[in-house]
């Protein structure tokens, strides 16, 4: 049987970039020893490219903030048809608006 592929994504551009690595590494660290093939993607402005090398059969979303939180990943994820951990595209964007959350 084959390993699943998971795809870590993390660091990032927001300001959140430090802890995203940290967090992201933990996570991979902890899908190896379950056995996982793990890439890690310090994800840049050409994310989709970055995965598409890769290509995993899934994504671990571990970035934080602006850009990781909002929806943006994620609809690069749904473009590329790839599953992945997270809110869809419409609620990390809703979510990320915390006055607008809290109305709903």
């Amino acid at each position: 049987m084959t390993k699943k592929h998971v795809a870590v994504v993390m660091g990032g551009w927001s300001p959140e970039r430090d802890i995203s690595l940290i967090s992201g590494e933990g996570c991979a660290k902890a899908l190896e020893a379950s056995n996982y093939q793990v890439s890690r993607i310090d994800a840049g402005r050409n994310l989709a490219e970055q995965l598409q090398a890769v290509n995993p059969d899934v994504v671990f979303n571990a970035l934080h903030g602006l850009g990781g939180e909002d929806g943006v990943v994620q609809g690069v994820f749904e473009l590329l048809e790839i599953p992945y951990t997270h809110s869809g595209v419409m609620a990390s964007a809703l979510a990320m608006d915390k006055i607008q959350a809290k109305k709903i």
